[in-house]
């Protein structure tokens, strides 16, 4: 029978920085986007409308959480980990009561599930899960993603490295090299604080922060915008991919590289450098955490990389050109 029926995505967190660039690449391929969000036609309020959606798609894609490019506030800390359990408990539900389910839930999730790592590279096969709030939310979602039976749907969860594009991240570090802050950021001492403490029933790690003598070398693992979607789309035509994938260029690099690469790439030749005790104020008045730049996060994309994956942009300087050339096309456009 010849039916002109379009393939059908279900995408939870489509107003976000990432979410965007999926649903416009699914849409190119010629797939119907259907969106779950706070507003519009399906929200998290309705747990009828999702059950609809969700029954007859042929995949769902869930970003949806609260940014963690904020202050760790006690109740920062709970919606950011609620957002992420409470949305992929939502869509579990709807999964595992479909009569026709998707045969493909990406769910998102994030390589700062990895231990602070100095020595060696986390893969998916000989990764060593690490500790404290930002790992206890990782965890958390997972567990609640990986739960239960769905024998007719395959579950990939994103543990995505920090994505270089048009996002917050990204433009707080060209900030910071075209400001003359560009410099590497060095742990070191300052006044311990609770925000970094464990959170759920299992909480784990210290209950005060701690720090680490990285010398600015901690290691920074990141992936371009345009290998997530191409690692979306690998994921989605390769089906013996299932379980935790890493999304991780092969080439990470450390604090010190990536700061001077930036500001080669826009032209500044001076970076002050920043320690823990500088940052704390510093990201106090930028209103998120230094966390973000010390933690020394060191992934590498075993499962793609052996599947046969092909990386666009796995080179850190050409990926930080790229993204410079987009910024100015963009700015002479507007």
């Amino acid at each position: 029978m010849i039916t002109d029926r379009r393939p059908v995505v279900v995408l939870a967190g489509a107003s976000g920085f990432i979410g965007a660039h999926v649903a416009e690449a699914f849409a190119s391929d010629g797939w119907e986007v259907v969106r779950i969000g706070r507003e519009g036609a399906v929200s998290w309020g309705d747990p009828a409308a999702i059950a609809a959606v969700v029954d007859g798609a042929d995949i769902v894609v869930n970003l949806a959480g609260r940014s963690v490019n904020c202050r760790y506030t006690d109740l920062n800390r709970a919606e950011i980990l609620r957002s992420r359990v409470a949305t992929t408990r939502a869509l579990h539900e709807a999964v595992a009561r479909a009569a026709h389910p998707p045969r493909l839930w990406l769910n998102a999730s994030t390589a700062t599930i990895y231990r602070h790592a100095m020595d060696g590279p986390n893969t998916e096969t000989a990764g060593v899960i690490g500790e404290g709030f930002s790992v206890d939310v990782a965890k958390a979602w997972e567990r609640g993603f990986f739960a239960g039976h769905l024998p007719r749907t395959r579950r990939v969860a994103l543990r995505m490295a920090i994505v270089l594009g048009d996002g917050p991240a990204t433009r707080l570090l060209f900030t910071l090299a075209r400001t003359g802050l560009g410099g590497p950021q060095i742990d070191g001492w300052a006044p311990a604080h609770r925000r970094y403490r464990g959170i759920g029933p299992d909480a784990s790690g210290s209950e005060r922060s701690r720090w680490y003598p990285t010398r600015g070398r901690q290691r920074f693992s990141w992936v371009h915008i345009d290998d997530v979607i191409g690692a979306i789309r690998f994921i989605r035509d390769h089906p013996e991919i299932s379980g935790p994938v890493n999304v991780a260029s092969p080439h990470p690099s450390d604090n010190r590289t990536l700061m001077r690469t930036l500001r080669d790439v826009v032209g500044v030749p001076i970076g002050l450098s920043s320690f823990r005790w500088m940052l704390e104020p510093a990201m106090w008045a930028l209103r998120t955490e230094p966390e973000l730049v010390l933690k020394s996060r060191w992934v590498l994309p075993g499962v793609l990389s052996e599947a046969g994956f092909a990386f666009e942009r796995p080179d850190l300087r050409e990926a930080l050109e790229d993204l410079t050339r987009r910024d100015r096309r963009e700015s002479v456009a507007r």
